[in-house]
């Protein structure tokens, strides 16, 4: 019998390649996650939901990227995008670069544009700082709330900003990841923040965008129930005061404002807060919240008899039968508005104004902030030393009838007409020279009551405005009746209005209309108004600064000319530009400033004039002038300056002289001799 074999049992595997193999099966996934990763950017599969990208037309300029939103909306249909306001990569010494986060009011809805509070204060600035260049670049989006604050935060902190302007808060509730959004995403803030980090990468997407797919075939392709994106956006339209949801809320707007301020103080950034302002005294709560089956029947009749009162215009017995009702509910959102609409009639309006905001408070849908919200943004700016609150509240309270926020300043619920935005321009300009971000020491500083009057809104955009204001106003939650004739379409600026806001034109094409129109029209005045807009729009086409410089001249308006010329030199100096320059500067006896831009002329003299002698007599000019600021009645001196500026054919200086002289000698020979030979 053969010899039985040794068993011989199976050795264990080492401690070491125990670690291996467990290294290796949590790596593979990861390697083939990130091979995945890499596959799907290097087929240019999704998006890059990075906050700038570089600016199509000019390599050198960053600008808002157009799919930044996507990154906090699910469905990707309805994210929204925002301005296209480029700015340099490598920023100027001579330039102070503001950012501005927020929401529709931020934006400017329903004018865009110009009418955007950032443009007013773009205005402002500019020209009271002549010398100064302000980037103010909007980065807000309509249908967001505070996580896009925070998020768009934490990547332009690394784009060497100047300051930050921030108005949030309105669309706490209802915007992109608010608790009570169609958009909004169920768990934990920091489950939240973990899914938004994801959402940066293609593998996420393609996750995404192959679920949603899934679901529309589930679905059976069944197409949106539509309406505006107000109505796209609410998942809950009731929404307590104080419940859980109103609280939750609450408290997603105090954190994600509360981390954002303080990533700007971390890099000692200046950042300056707006309070909220929403139309209180002339809009009614939208939802109102039943009273216990109880009290319910008493309720009723003690609030319906109120309005009959109201309506009767009884004020004493309907405010009787509000305060009944308020007792059995004070929890009712237009009982507690009737309550201030009888205060205010009979002329209380400091009841009246709490009332007001009590009901919008309680007003169950939530589109208004409530006054938590101000009270977390006056609390924060204390907190950080960088922060500055902008009294908004206060400046529209000033500017509205007894000092109760409505239809003057307000559109429908919370977006302001023209003077609001300007206004909402104000709070801020104010603040940042509170905070000494500028100082005014010689500059001429353009008042509020000048930039109310001189700021390029043209005609179509004020019109097209109101009609999309008319046109939300029809839908819900307002559900307004409009009459037919509730405005006229007869015009050219009317018909292009009306074009615009059915998107039958864009915008450009717009304004092209109105300009030509103007121009055959011999409008001159709002030809440039026109021109003036596509400056603010398009801040580094020198084309229309030339333009608006040029119609200036027409209108005998120097200084206006002056301004858009030294802007258009700044970006693209020529001898032509330099030339206009000089001679307006000498037209308007200013010889210093002329003599920059003469040089330059000199240099790069394309014309037949012998600018050396313009040159020549600037300088003896200026010389003069500097023994006029010790004797002003010298009549020699003044005669020798009037008889340079003759020698140069100004014939604005010219005079400006001789009638000085003639003042102080009306029997000068000399004088009189040049005012015969200008004659």
């Amino acid at each position: 019998m053969a010899a039985l074999k040794e068993y011989k049992p199976r050795t264990k595997p080492s401690s070491k390649r125990i670690v291996i193999y467990k290294f290796t099966a949590i790596l593979f996934p990861i390697f083939l996650l990130v091979l995945i990763e890499i596959i799907l950017r290097v087929f240019n599969y999704g998006h890059s939901v990075n906050l700038f990208i570089d600016y199509p037309d000019d390599k050198n300029y960053y600008v808002l990227n157009p799919d930044a939103s996507k990154k906090y909306f699910s469905n990707q249909k309805i994210a929204t995008t925002g301005n296209s306001e480029h700015f340099k990569k490598k920023k100027d010494e001579n330039t102070l670069r503001i950012f501005v986060l927020g929401e529709s009011t931020t934006i400017g809805y329903p004018y865009f544009h110009n009418g955007s509070f950032h443009r007013w204060l773009q205005y402002r600035l500019t020209h009271t700082f002549p010398n100064r260049n302000f980037e103010i670049i909007n980065l807000s989006l309509t249908a967001v709330n505070s996580y896009t604050t925070y998020g768009f935060a934490n990547e332009l902190i690394d784009y060497e900003p100047d300051a930050v302007l921030i108005y949030t808060g309105h669309n706490e509730y209802y915007g992109a990841l608010g608790v009570g959004s169609t958009e909004s995403i169920a768990g934990t803030p920091q489950l939240i923040d973990l899914i938004l980090y994801l959402r940066q990468f293609r593998l996420m997407q393609l996750l995404t965008n192959g679920y949603e797919k899934i679901q529309r075939i589930a679905g059976g392709n069944k197409p949106s129930s539509g309406g505006t994106r107000m109505k796209l956006m609410v998942a809950n339209q009731q929404i307590p005061y104080q419940s859980d949801l109103y609280e939750r809320g609450v408290e997603q707007f105090r954190r994600n404002m509360d981390r954002t301020l303080q990533l700007l103080a971390k890099r000692n950034i200046p950042v300056f807060v707006s309070n909220l302002v929403s139309n209180e005294k002339d809009l009614k709560p939208f939802v109102s919240f039943s009273v216990d089956t109880v009290n319910s029947s008493k309720f009723n009749s003690a609030y319906n008899l109120g309005l009959t009162a109201l309506t009767n215009g009884n004020l004493p017995t309907a405010s009787s039968y509000f305060k009944a009702a308020n007792q059995l509910n004070s929890n009712h959102a237009l009982c507690t508005y009737y309550l201030g609409r009888t205060a205010y009639l009979q002329g209380d309006f400091g009841q009246a104004k709490r009332y007001f905001s009590r009901a919008r408070d309680l007003d169950g849908l939530r589109f208004r902030a409530p006054e938590a919200f101000n009270g977390i943004i006056g609390q924060l700016c204390q907190q950080y030393k960088n922060t500055h609150l902008v009294d908004t509240k206060a400046l529209f309270e000033a500017n509205s009838a007894n000092s109760i926020i409505g239809d003057e300043l307000i559109l429908e619920h919370v977006h302001p007409d023209l003077k609001g935005y300007a206004l909402l321009s104000d709070a801020f300009y104010e603040a940042l020279k509170k905070a000494r971000f500028f100082t005014i020491k010689d500059e001429p500083e353009m008042s509020l009551a000048q930039l109310l009057r001189d700021m390029p809104i043209t005609k179509v955009d004020s019109l097209a405005g109101l009609y999309k204001v008319a046109n939300l106003k029809r839908n819900w939650p307002f559900n307004e009746v409009m009459s037919t004739q509730s405005f006229r379409v007869e015009s050219v600026e009317e018909k292009l209005a009306y074009s615009l806001t059915t998107q039958q034109t864009t915008w450009n094409d717009a304004l092209s209309h109105l300009y030509d129109f103007y121009m055959r029209s011999h409008a001159l005045r709002d030809a440039r108004k026109v021109v003036e807009t596509l400056v603010l729009e398009y801040p580094t086409d020198v084309r229309y600064y030339e333009k608006a410089a040029m119609l200036s001249g027409e209108l005998n308006d120097q200084a206006t000319a002056i301004f858009y010329f030294k802007k258009a030199f700044a970006l693209a100096p020529t001898f032509d530009k330099a030339r206009y320059l000089f001679v307006l500067y000498l037209q308007l006896d200013r010889p210093k400033e002329a003599l920059p831009y003469l040089d330059y002329a000199i240099q790069n003299n394309q014309s037949r004039f012998d600018l050396q002698s313009v040159k020549a007599n600037t300088e003896q000019i200026i010389s003069l002038e500097q023994r006029t600021a010790i004797d002003s009645t010298n009549v020699s001196i003044l005669n020798q300056i009037a008889s340079a500026y003759y020698r140069m054919d100004n014939k604005k200086g010219t005079l400006n002289y001789v009638q000085k002289i003639l003042t102080i000698d009306p029997t000068n020979k000399e004088a009189l001799a040049l005012f015969t030979q200008l004659n």
